[in-house]
């Protein structure tokens, strides 16, 4: 009993530390990671990897077991990362994120440990970092060897000899080019001096325009007192159609008879003064007539 009491305080006994199991899984390589490797909890030792084993289902993935002390806050946003001491080249697991608000982190009913997320390692992200960089180098590379092949050079030389007989033309016609400057300016003095005397000419034709307009002003009232005078006039005319021709037509119908009456008064006046005072006087009937009562 002695001997058994001494060898489990010697193991650790009643102060040996508990543990539970986490699992987390790594996209990327775990070179330098080893079993017991510690796990840190913001650098604090706070347990050891238990178990290192590739994904069955996908190689490419890292199944990673650890062992922490029991009461450590291991919360739903911890996060576990890879990293390195110094220049030695081995791996430990820090963990970090754990905010207070946040639960602490259980297995699901489909998973045996609870599970830890991961983010790339600091060599991870600088190596995609430096990935892309020497990408584009190489394609900045192949880009210029392009621009630099021997067509574009000879072009190039094409294009500084075509632009230096250009300069040399300029400057043998330096003089012509002044004097064309020079009259280039003048015309545009002459063009200034011009729309100041154009502005002018505009306003006397605004003066004039005006003055169209209010003569047209006066035309149209003059048309609108002509409309109302015919106007008038017609009106005299159509009373003089209604109600005088009828008269006249009357008066000269009366006249008419009176004439033909005159004429046939002549005509027996004519044929017989006496009857202008005796009156008509009845024809005697003829041999073999009888008397007519006139």
């Amino acid at each position: 009993m002695l001997i058994a009491v001494v060898l489990w305080l010697a193991s650790g006994g009643a102060w040996q530390k508990q543990y539970t199991l986490y699992q987390a899984i790594e996209d990327e390589s775990v070179a330098g990671l080893n079993l017991n490797a510690p796990v840190k909890y913001n650098g604090v030792d706070v347990g050891k990897v238990r178990d290192i084993e590739l994904d069955q289902g996908n190689p490419n993935r890292v199944n990673l077991l650890f062992a922490i002390e029991q009461g450590t806050p291991i919360k739903e946003d911890t996060i576990a990362v890879l990293k390195t001491q110094g220049l030695t080249g081995i791996a430990y697991v820090e963990l970090s994120d754990g905010s207070m608000a946040s639960p602490l982190l259980l297995a699901t009913p489909d998973s045996r440990y609870p599970l830890i997320h991961t983010k790339p390692s600091l060599g991870a992200r600088l190596e995609n970092v430096l990935t892309n960089v020497l990408t584009k180098l190489d394609n900045t590379s192949n880009n210029i060897n392009a621009i630099l092949s021997i067509e574009n050079q000879t072009a190039l030389k094409n294009s500084l000899a075509d632009i230096a007989t250009v300069a040399h033309t300029l400057a043998a016609r330096k003089e012509t080019i002044d004097a064309g400057l020079r009259n280039a300016g003048r015309t545009l003095e002459n063009s200034a001096q011009a729309t100041a005397q154009m502005s002018a000419v505009v306003d006397r034709i605004g003066r004039s325009a005006d003055a169209v307009q209010k003569m047209g002003f006066e035309v149209a009232k003059a048309g609108a007192s002509a409309g109302a005078t015919l106007d008038a006039v017609g009106a005299d005319a159509r009373r003089f159609s209604v109600e005088t021709l009828p008269e006249l037509e009357r008066l000269l119908n009366e006249l008419s008879t009176l004439s033909s009456s005159l004429r046939r008064l002549s005509e027996q006046t004519t044929r017989d003064p006496r009857s202008l005072l005796f009156g008509h006087q009845p024809v005697a009937p003829g041999p073999g007539e009888k008397g007519v009562t006139p």
